[in-house]
């Protein structure tokens, strides 16, 4: 069968977080060697999106599109699951950053559903959109970071086939459409068959990989593999209880320093400029609330032409589209720019650009050196425990295999991110 990627082929100042916030870091610890287990593996009328053609055309769009929907179980015991996802939520955009098609890096947009969560209603599956697909990453870290946990009955075939339904999936004969589903009770529970949601899932031209928290084998006998079969995805298993390994490096410091600058070009306009501006700032402190490493890897993502913020922000708005300012109200615009002339505000629209690429160069080759430093000391400790046994894979280690993989064969040029 033809694979699914085949066919269809997330204006303030800068704040100095770091010591502003005071936020301790944790001491970095060691881990045992991942180990990575992979086998390949509706009752309510809802429209059906038109199936993408056999043979997908050719790419000759400006950004390739890539549309992922996690859906994560809230239920009492996946606090561990969470934690896991804020932790690797930027590790797992670097891996999109480091993706190209036709020399071109993919428009992201991620979509959050929570399911299991006796909190919700139970007329309504205990499932909930958390975030639509959106390009506004900030927005996807605000939501995580909220998440709760309790309960519940958690509905895999139901979840899977809201999202299907409700999200507005690019229409690009060439998008990367794609499901990361995550529990730990059985695959089957719930009033819709989850075997029709992930046929309808694939006739839709959207893979679907499952991820089971817990026992490799309690998770075939939950019939999670069989959704990863039928959806064309992976079926993996995780440890979501695993702590995930922090590794600080000498380069840490100039990196965040940069990032401090680096904010400090943001032109947030529009109506919820303010609450854009502050929301950038508390996804950098709920990073740093983690480790400094996993700080680290969001300024990395910051850094990368996946985090953009087109119609928030004006020097990405500007890049876009050079008509942008003769568009945005006068109320709308930051204030320092209300009382500038039109040439006034171009100039200093360009010259936050141009200060935000000579940042933006320094901080490349800030994390590239970091990159290598951790590459080295990942390999240091992994020699160490070689004769360890080998834990479960994180959530953030199993989505990049199943990244990868998909990736390549929708005709991305892969880089294995750090």
């Amino acid at each position: 069968m033809k694979s699914a990627a085949c066919r269809s082929a997330w204006s303030f100042s800068g704040f100095v977080l770091a010591a502003a916030l005071g936020v301790g870091l944790p001491a970095s610890t060691s881990a045992d060697p991942v180990k990575i287990t992979i086998e390949k593996s509706e009752p309510r009328v809802a429209p059906v999106p038109a199936e993408p053609p056999a043979a997908a055309a050719p790419f000759i769009g400006v950004r390739p599109a890539v549309d992922l929907a996690i859906l994560l179980d809230t239920s009492n015991s996946m606090d561990g699951l969470i934690d896991q996802a804020r932790q690797q939520l930027w590790t797992i955009v670097g891996q999109f950053a480091a993706a190209k098609k036709a020399g071109q890096t993919p428009h992201l947009r991620v979509a959050l559903f929570e399911y299991g969560n006796t909190n919700l209603p139970a007329s309504e599956g205990y499932i909930r959109q958390v975030v639509p697909l959106t390009d506004d990453l900030d927005a996807m870290s605000a939501a995580l970071f909220a998440l709760t946990t309790n309960g519940g009955d958690e509905y895999c075939g139901q979840v899977i086939d809201e999202a299907i339904t409700r999200l507005d999936w690019s229409k690009d004969p060439n998008a990367y459409r794609t499901i990361f589903i995550a529990g730990n009770e059985p695959f089957t529970q719930g009033p819709i068959l989850p075997n029709e949601a992930c046929k309808r899932a694939i006739e839709a031209g959207v893979i679907v990989n499952t991820i089971h928290c817990g026992n490799y084998d309690a998770g075939i006998q939950g019939h999670w593999n069989l959704g990863a079969q039928i959806a064309e995805g992976e079926y993996l298993n995780i440890d979501q209880d695993r702590v995930v390994v922090d590794i600080p490096s000498p380069h840490d410091k100039i990196i965040i320093e940069l990032n401090t600058k680096l904010n400090a070009t943001y032109l947030w306009y529009g109506e919820d400029a303010e609450e854009l501006a502050i929301n950038q700032v508390v996804q950098d402190r709920n990073s740093f609330g983690i480790s400094e490493s996993n700080a680290v890897q969001r300024i990395k993502a910051k850094n990368s032409a996946v985090y953009r913020n087109v119609g928030r922000d004006l020097v990405d708005s500007y890049a876009a589209d050079a008509d942008v300012l003769d568009d945005v109200d006068y109320e709308e615009l930051p204030e320092a720019m209300q009382e500038m002339t039109a040439e006034q505000r171009e100039a200093y629209v360009q010259e936050k650009a141009d200060e935000r690429a000579a940042i933006k160069a320094q901080l490349k080759e800030a994390t590239d050196q970091r990159d290598a430093f951790v590459a080295a000391e990942r390999e240091r400790q992994a020699a160490e425990a070689a004769a360890a046994s080998g834990g479960d894979a994180t959530l953030g280690d199993a989505v990049l295999v199943a990244i990868r993989k998909q990736l390549t064969t929708a005709g991305f040029v892969v880089e294995a991110a750090e």
